[in-house]
């Protein structure tokens, strides 16, 4: 196990690479594992949204996560994906997870329902973290852009708890202005989204967990190093170059995110069913995105990635 001990970390969410039949292609997996594995990515994400979590079930992300632990062969880290509303079932996925050799995983904060009789979030994750063999990486992800799944005061309590190791901030960029100052010393603060690489790297970000990550880690790493060293300009010249290529991936979804990976010579593939690959006017304009970020060269060959 590799655990990164010096920032910026950049983690993404991996891709499930899908055979004509829709089937798991665990081959083409790990040849992108080991791909990546030479690039500025610091480690994978395996079942998360952007890696099509609710498209694969539990057997088959076993099976992922296996595989890119033995792809990726030490050089990089695993975090593997919980999405639980009962800290019981959040408790043993961690431990099935870190059975199958993820190095952390990452909790979605439940979201508020408003309802009596609901334990506070604090009991949440003083039973997972307590539960847990592996540390906790802590994704603040309510299911409108907008929304708000916990407070300042609540954070607090949480990123205080012994193994937590990170926390990713949502898209809420004004909520969490004000919600980076109760993130706990010890635990790192990471932006979420490619867009807000450079917003999140002003209000102390150190890493970030980016569907972004896929095709440019790199850059995504050399933002966050700029703000960290006060480089602002550089930062602002690099944040403008990749908005078209973020904007691209979070509108049109998974899908995206597969082409993407083709045009820069990974096994991408198809996304499964009812999802759809991109039209070619989509594919066009993604083209476009990635040669605007610098991702590919002119000619539409991919630029090296340093």
């Amino acid at each position: 196990m590799v655990r990164p001990t010096t920032d910026p970390i950049i983690v993404a969410p991996t891709n499930m690479p899908f055979r004509a039949d829709e089937s798991l292609d665990l081959d083409a997996l790990a040849r992108n594992v080991d791909k990546f594995s030479g690039t500025a990515l610091s480690g994978f994400v395996v079942g998360t949204y952007g890696g099509e979590e609710f498209h694969i079930g539990e057997p088959e992300k076993i099976l992922a996560l296996k595989t890119v632990v033995e792809a990726h062969a030490n050089r990089k880290f695993v975090i593997a994906g919980i999405d639980a509303l009962s800290p019981t079932e959040a408790v043993r996925l961690a431990n099935l997870y870190a059975e199958a050799g993820a190095d952390m995983v990452r909790v979605r904060i439940p979201p508020k329902g408003g309802k009596a009789n609901t334990a506070p979030i604090q009991e949440y994750f003083e039973q997972v973290t307590a539960g847990s063999p592996i540390p906790i990486v802590v994704i603040h992800q309510p299911k409108t852009a907008m929304g708000i799944d916990i407070t300042g005061d609540e954070l607090s309590d949480i990123t205080s708890m012994d193994s937590v190791f990170a926390y990713i901030m949502s898209l809420n960029y004004r909520y969490e202005c004000r919600m980076s100052q109760f993130v706990n010393d010890k635990v790192k603060f990471w932006t979420c989204n490619g867009t807000l690489l450079m917003p999140g790297g002003m209000i102390g970000a150190v890493g970030g967990c980016l569907l972004f990550a896929n095709w440019g880690p790199h850059i995504a790493r050399d933002i966050i190093q700029a703000c960290i060293d006060g480089r602002y300009a550089e930062a602002r010249e690099m944040q403008e170059r990749i908005n078209h290529m973020d904007f691209v991936g979070m509108s049109w979804g998974v899908g995206v995110q597969k082409a993407g990976l083709n045009l820069m010579g990974y096994e991408g593939t198809v996304p499964r069913k009812p999802n759809l690959p991109l039209t070619d006017a989509q594919l066009a304009e993604m083209k476009e995105a990635l040669i605007q970020a610098e991702i590919l060269n002119s000619d539409g060959t991919p630029a090296p990635q340093i």
